[in-house]
């Protein structure tokens, strides 16, 4: 019997049952600008204490700070949050979340409810901490949560149209609403007493809602830049391309810093501004939704809210001339006007189109019939231009999308990961290495070697440039080059077969070579980066292996 009673009290197994998820949590915490109850500290405390009397472990944070709850598309945590559920990278079984309306005031609740049943039909549940219902998938609890949602997308409405109202008013009495003001134009900073509190620097904010913002003429060179632009425009009969391009030879820069385009100087010449009037209204974005133009009716004015800086009878001048030249005009007559010029000019291009008084713009005339080609080949006429580099583009975005999809396909293989962006013909491999895609054409003058061309873009992140060199007659690949962007020192890199010294030790013959070098680089990034450095270690990289190529046909 006592044996038997010794027996009953061992310990059989000697380590307890692990529970690997059981007790693990996330929480999701937002903070926009609606009031101060809602801020990061005030959320995490409150989940903190719910956390600890559930016996939960808290072991990510996914965090959306100054971030509106109407859409999703802005909100990168809860984004990585859904993403994380539904790849099965979650290490949690609990979301830990304020309030319903943290979650999100969706406009469609369905949206609010759709994310949540994706975390719940991957075994992640919600709950919501402040709430006085347990989110248990009860029929009260159920009937609470709706509620709850539709009171927040309520609340959001109301708000939208509190704020809309108060800032028609105040823009009817000539104070300023919106960002930033045109060129030649700066904002003041006015308190409740009409008091100035000082010029507001390009980026600045008001602190105090019982604050005001009027419009003040700029400086006195770009308030000469403006009246430039007007009587260059009205007496001189220039086109806003032209005037946009006389100012960057000038090297007058925009408000922004950088050069003029055509668009910029259209819109200074039709922005109501320069004669001291305030426009609201004429778009609108409530809740975030798609914007949409107003009716004239519906616009906001208030004139003479401030000194002129054009003359009105100028201003008139100005947008009479602009309706003239945008008038809606049919293909036809479109077409009509562009023979009547080729005649008059014996050729047709870009810049002749836009000078021109009786025709529309060129772009409208890529609008309407696809490309400038079209359009002069309704009117029998051929540029002398070589237009191939055009014609082929669709094929080198082929050539891009399957070198990027090998090379993502390799590294998959291996365990990494990769993303391609198209339209930036970008390659991010393991979350760390950019690898930015060109095609370098062949240019090839009468008699003389061909020369290949690679571009740096606009868009260039620090990494790697993987160039794909096309033969002479641009219709296969020759060879390729993987090289640092450290490399690429201006807006291009023009190179032949026997001038290629800068770019010879970067060479490689195939693509299985080339993807070699990107895939090693890749996988050895962070080793690199904590020895050397990011930019020193790439290149040393792909050197050693671009030699290490060479060597072997060698």
């Amino acid at each position: 019997m006592a044996a038997t009673m010794t027996n009953a009290l061992v310990l059989h197994k000697t380590q307890l049952p692990r529970f690997h998820d059981t007790f693990r949590a996330a929480q999701y915490v937002r903070m926009s600008t609606d009031h101060q109850r809602y801020s990061i500290a005030n959320q995490a405390a409150t989940i903190a204490a719910y956390a600890a009397s559930r016996n939960l472990s808290i072991v990510r944070t996914y965090a959306d700070e100054a971030q509106s709850g109407l859409k999703i598309e802005n909100r990168a945590a809860l984004i990585e949050l859904i993403d994380d559920v539904q790849s099965g990278h979650a290490d949690f079984s609990h979301v830990l979340v304020y309030d319903v309306s943290r979650w999100g005031r969706f406009q469609d609740t369905d949206e609010s409810a759709h994310y949540e049943f994706i975390c719940k039909k991957a075994g992640v549940k919600v709950a919501y901490c402040a709430e006085l219902f347990d989110n248990d998938g009860s029929l009260m609890s159920s009937i609470m949560k709706n509620l709850k949602r539709v009171m927040a997308a309520e609340y959001s409405r109301e708000l939208s149209a509190k704020v809309y109202a108060g800032a028609c008013r105040l823009s009817s009495l000539g104070f300023r609403q919106g960002g930033q003001p045109g060129y030649g134009l700066r904002r003041e900073l006015i308190d409740e007493g009409g008091r100035s509190k000082g010029i507001m620097e390009r980026g600045q904010r008001k602190n105090l809602q019982s604050d005001r913002i009027l419009l003040r003429p700029g400086p006195l060179n770009e308030l000469a830049i403006v009246r430039r632009i007007f009587h260059e425009f009205v007496h001189e009969r220039q086109s806003e391309e032209r005037i946009a391009r006389q100012l960057n030879r000038d090297g007058v820069a925009n408000l922004h810093g950088r050069p003029w385009t055509n668009w910029m100087v259209h819109y200074l010449l039709e922005n109501e501004n320069y004669i001291g009037n305030l426009l609201y209204n004429r778009r609108s974005n409530k809740l975030r939704q798609c914007p949409k133009h107003n009716p004239p009716d519906s616009w906001i004015r208030s004139c003479g809210a401030f000194e002129p800086i054009v003359d009105p009878d100028l201003f008139a001048k100005a947008q009479k001339r602009m309706q003239t030249r945008y008038v809606s005009v049919s293909n036809e007559e479109m077409l009509k006007r562009l023979r009547i010029r080729l005649k008059k000019s014996g050729r047709l291009s870009k810049g002749i189109i836009d000078a021109a008084e009786e025709l529309p713009c060129a772009s409208l005339y890529q609008l309407r019939f696809g490309s400038l080609r079209n359009a002069y080949r309704l009117i029998g006429y051929k540029s002398a231009r070589d237009c191939n580099y055009v014609d082929s583009r669709g094929e080198r975005s082929k050539i891009i999308d399957d070198v990027a999809s090998d090379i993502a396909t390799r590294v998959e293989a291996l365990g990494g990961q990769a993303a391609f962006n198209k339209k930036r013909a970008l390659l991010i491999l393991n979350g760390t290495l950019n690898v930015s895609l060109r095609v370098a054409r062949a240019w090839k003058a009468q008699g003389e070697a061909p020369i290949w061309t690679i571009y740096r873009r606009a868009f260039l992140p620090e990494g790697l440039i993987l160039a794909i060199r096309l033969d002479e007659h641009n219709k296969s690949s020759l060879g390729y080059f993987v090289f640092p962007t450290l490399e690429m020192h201006e807006l291009r890199i023009r190179f032949s077969d026997v001038s290629s010294a800068r770019l010879h030790r970067y060479r490689l013959d195939t693509a299985d070579e080339a993807c070699s070098v990107i895939i090693k680089a890749a996988m050895t990034n962070h080793a690199f980066q904590a020895k050397t450095g990011p930019a020193k270690g790439r290149r040393r990289l792909v050197r050693s292996k671009t030699k290490s190529a060479h060597a072997r046909h060698q």
